[in-house]
Parts: C-alpha cells; structure tokens; sequence
C-alpha cells in the first residue's frame, strides 16, 4: 500500500511539473491588475469548445485524447435515452473521472457520437461535478458496416449531412447550447463503401466551414490513405485528420506514410494488456522523428447501456501508472512526455482557419433537420 500511494504521489507531482512546464505564458508585466496577469485574448482558432462552454486552448492541460463515459451499441434505429437511467450513468462515471483528475488530467475527449450513445447533457454534469474539461462530437459512425448510420444518412447528400453537423457546431447538439470541439465519424475498411466515402466527404465540407478537426475510427492503413485522399482532393489539411485506433496496423509503413503526410495517428487502447506494443508504437515514431504526430489515450469506459449496472466500467489509469513510467524507462524527456500528452492534444484540437463562406456549406442550406437522440 506504502508503495503504491507513493508511486502515485511522485507520478502526480511529475506530472504537475510537466503541466506547469506547459502552462500558458503571461506577457507583459504592464498586464497586470490587481496583482494578477490579465490573460491575452486568445489567438484565432485557439478557443475550444466544452461542455460547460469555450476556454483557449492553452488551458486544454495534460488531455486524454480517446476516452467514453456511456456507450450503447444497439444500433441507430433502436438508441434512446429511454434505454438507460442517466443518473445511475452518472453516478458510476463520477468516480472514475475523478480518479484521473487526481493523476494531473485535466481534459477528457470523450469519442462516443451521435446514435451510438452521446449525451452531452450528462457529459456536463459529469464535468462540473469532476472539475475536468470535458469535450463532445459531432458526426455519424459508419465503421460496424452501417449499424450506427441513422436511416436518413443513406439518402441524403453529403451537402445535407454536413449541414445538420455545421448546424450543430454553430447552434449547438440536440437543443442545447453545448457545442461539438470534434468531428468523430467511422468507416470500414477499404475501399470505402459508399456510405463511408460520404461521410468522409461531408466531414471535409464541415471541416471547410467550421475549422474542426476529424477523428475518424478506423482499422487498416489502407483506410486511412482513402480517406486522407478524398480529404486531400477536397483541399482539407491532412493536418485536420486524426487516425482513430492507429495501433490495430501492424504494417508500419502505413504509420508513416500517414504520418508524413502531415495526419495525427492515434495510438489508443493503451491497457495493461497492450503496454509493450504501445510503448514500441510510441518508441518507433521517436525514432522516424515523428513524434509530432502521435497522440495517446485509453478508448476506456464506459456505462454500457444494455448490462446490468452498466457492465464494467474500465478505468482511465494506465497511462498514467504505467504508461508514462515506461516512457522515462525508454528514455523519454521530460519534454517528449510533455509533447505527447500535452502540446500534441493541443495541437490536434485546435480549429483550422475557415474556407471562405461561398466554398462551404453553411447552416443556412435548405434541409436542415437537427438530430435527436430518441
């Protein structure tokens, strides 16, 4: 017990160092009032949007990058907030975000969209009883061949999806103010189908509208080129893209085509279980000198809707207890460690400047229909 409480407090105390390290700079002493640094106004496209509303990027903190608090997997046409009870959800999330808080984690990027279980209604309770900055997606999910496509996607354009999602970044998700900081869509493997490669291409559209950047789950490397191409094709920043699961190829090349294509790859799953791989994903990455492009996180949770009690929640720890600590013994700086779990996040989440309006779909287009949940 001595052991393990004291392995927390030096990970705790080297990881506060670390977020002090990356803490946003104050400049000028004249900006001074009251005896406290008044904060520059944040930068164009450094202002992220929580669930408890907008803070600057800066202050994004040491950031999971992958994470759930409740999924559930029924499908598009039978998910309902009917199906579970939110504060049972509530009260077993609660514990486990507060956990993590304790370990120096300021944000949680929370990956569950639309049909598959989002609720950002409870993602807000969730971060003001946590004090951790919570953020939530907008997009649809085609990867588990379409389950979690609603209906409606299948016959509308790629115009009119983007438009319902444009709509949800400028007003707000399911009749709320609370406002998406993400794309999180998902395809199959390649060749896309045609439902995947039109969700791609109406991520590009919101993309080119709003600035945000697109998570997208995917399995094979050769999915990722897809979709980097039909991006690229519609003059979006590969920059903008994050290849969700990027640890399920084992080619290696493809981490680093994408990589050097300037896309994020995301090494998530991280677990007791996969540590090695993941440290040698991260290692190898270091060593191609594209540690730049890397992002870490769990993909851990959640209230499974549909178990009894929610199944078994995983905990969001590993990275912290484990993860970290095998970086130090690769060799990692303090600097590499900060990179990833701090100015990389950042980085990845900060919205692109926009495409001017003629050239991108707006809200205003005809056919908009605000998605709801059940």
């Amino acid at each position: 017990m001595g052991t393990t409480l004291s392995r927390r407090r030096w990970l705790t105390g080297a990881l506060g160092l670390l977020a002090a390290g990356c803490a946003p700079v104050q400049r000028g002493d004249a900006a001074q009032r009251g005896g406290a640094a008044v904060r520059p106004a944040p930068a164009a496209g450094s202002v992220i949007e929580t669930v408890t509303g907008s803070i600057d990027a800066g202050d994004l903190g040491l950031t999971l990058m992958h994470e759930h608090v409740l999924v559930d997997f029924i499908g598009a046409s039978g998910v309902s907030r009917s199906r579970y009870d939110a504060d049972a959800a509530f009260a077993t999330a609660l514990p486990h975000l507060k956990q993590v808080g304790t370990l120096g984690c300021r944000t949680l990027v929370e990956c569950t969209p639309a049909y598959l279980g989002r609720d950002v209604q409870l993602l807000k309770r969730l971060s003001e009883a946590s004090g951790l900055h919570i953020l939530s997606n907008t997009g649809y999910y085609g990867a588990a061949k379409d389950k979690h496509v609603p209906a409606f996607a299948f016959m509308e354009t790629a115009e009119q999806l983007a438009a319902r999602w444009i709509r949800e970044a400028e007003r707000g998700i399911d009749g709320t103010t609370i406002k998406p900081a993400f794309m999180k869509i998902g395809v199959d493997e390649a060749p896309l189908s045609e439902i995947d490669a039109k969700l791609v291409r109406a991520a590009a559209i919101t993309h080119r509208a709003t600035g945000l950047p697109i998570a997208s789950h995917t399995g094979t490397g050769a999915a990722a080129t897809a979709e980097l191409d039909l991006l690229e094709a519609a003059a979006v920043p590969l920059s903008a893209f994050i290849w969700v699961h990027a640890q399920s190829e084992r080619d290696d090349s493809y981490h680093d085509r994408v990589a050097r294509r300037g896309a994020w790859l995301e090494f998530d799953g991280i677990s007791p279980a996969s540590l090695a791989r993941h440290l040698a994903l991260v290692q190898r990455m270091k060593a191609q000198g594209l540690l730049d492009r890397v992002l870490v996180s769990h993909d851990a949770g959640w209230y499974h809707v549909g178990e009894p009690g929610g199944g078994q929640f995983r905990p969001y720890t590993t990275l912290f207890t484990d993860f970290v600590p095998g970086l130090r013994s690769a060799g990692f700086s303090d600097a590499e460690v900060r990179q990833l779990l701090f100015e990389n996040p950042r980085r990845a989440l900060a919205r692109h400047p926009r495409a001017p309006r003629q050239q991108a779909t707006s809200s205003s287009a005809s056919g908009v229909v605000r998605d709801s949940f059940g």
